[in-house]
């Protein structure tokens, strides 16, 4: 899908607070309503704007740590890869997974409360992962940027 930098002052507004009303978006980027809420609409149905979510605060929630585990499995095979990351997807505390290429096979983002939430987090879910052959962690000590996508 083509986009102008009409679309893309839409998307940055939209990335800012997706929950503009059409209205404010329309005044923001400088054109009516109308023609605003077919943009909008056309950049969701090309692709553009996968969905809109509400950003919660893992801290309020309980979780105010985050920690980065880099993991290896134990083989390579299409089934293990599977099965691993279809368990990983249901784990609450995991905000991120990729597998990667490159020394470990991937690399996650867990949120946690503390040493003890992620002993647990260790022992009781990760460790228990089919697959698992090697993890290693590293705790965040500060987030200098967080985005939720590309700007456009």
């Amino acid at each position: 899908m083509e986009i102008d930098d009409i679309d893309r002052r839409i998307l940055r507004e939209l990335r800012l607070d997706g929950r503009l009303s059409n209205t404010k978006l329309a005044e923001k980027v400088g054109l009516s309503t109308t023609p605003c809420w077919n943009r909008v609409r056309a950049l969701e149905e090309g692709g553009m704007i996968e969905g809109y979510a509400a950003l919660l605060s893992q801290t309020a929630l309980g979780y105010p740590d985050t920690v980065i585990i880099e993991v290896t499995l134990d083989r390579h095979d299409d089934d293990i890869f599977e099965k691993f990351g279809q368990a990983l997807a249901k784990l609450p505390e995991v905000m991120e997974a990729h597998l990667l290429t490159g020394d470990y096979d991937y690399l996650i983002k867990v949120a946690v409360a503390g040493t003890a939430g992620y002993e647990e987090f260790l022992r009781k879910k990760l460790y228990k992962l089919p697959g698992l052959k090697h993890s290693r962690s590293t705790f965040v000590l500060r987030c200098l940027k967080r985005a939720h996508s590309v700007e456009p």
